[in-house]
């Protein structure tokens, strides 16, 4: 696997992939301090294509309005690291994608805070046949590790959510 030298394993995947097959349904990302991890764990079990849309990566908060669709209001008030932020890429990536589901992710790596925002703050959103929802996880460690654990945090939520 392509993530597991860099100390990134999901086993939990190939259930993912294999439940959204037999639902007949699709997802897609809107990743910022992931990166395109999560679509990278995604697709990192055969068979994916049947049901993994594709992934918009916005790491630049300008992108995260011009390719995700996230309100400009929203992101001038608030920032690019906020739990609505995190709802909006998670609806744009669906509707970009046109997929079932969207999985969006914004946060703080580190080391460093931004925009007033704590490192290992991750705001993950998920947007379904129910709505958007969004649940936020403070996460330690390094830069790294805070990334590895984001992924594996919005994986098992969506799994979750797919039950």
């Amino acid at each position: 696997m392509i993530l597991e030298p860099l100390g990134l394993a999901f086993p939990q995947v190939a259930g993912l992939i294999t439940t959204l097959r037999e639902r007949g349904e699709s997802v897609a990302t809107a990743e910022s301090l992931t990166a395109g991890l999560v679509a990278a764990a995604l697709t990192e079990v055969p068979g994916a294509s049947a049901v993994v849309r594709g992934g918009l990566v916005v790491y630049a908060t300008d992108l995260k309005e011009r390719l995700a669709g996230v309100d400009p209001e929203l992101l001038a008030e608030h920032g690019a690291v906020h739990p609505d932020v995190a709802a909006q890429l998670a609806v744009g990536a669906s509707r970009r994608c046109e997929a079932d589901w969207g999985i969006g992710l914004t946060g703080v790596a580190g080391p460093d805070p931004q925009d007033g925002v704590a490192p290992g703050t991750v705001h993950l959103g998920f947007s379904g046949p129910q709505g958007a929802q969004v649940q936020t996880e403070v996460l330690d460690g390094d830069r790294h590790a805070v990334r590895a654990a984001a992924v594996r945090v919005a994986l098992e939520h969506f799994a979750t959510l797919l039950r």
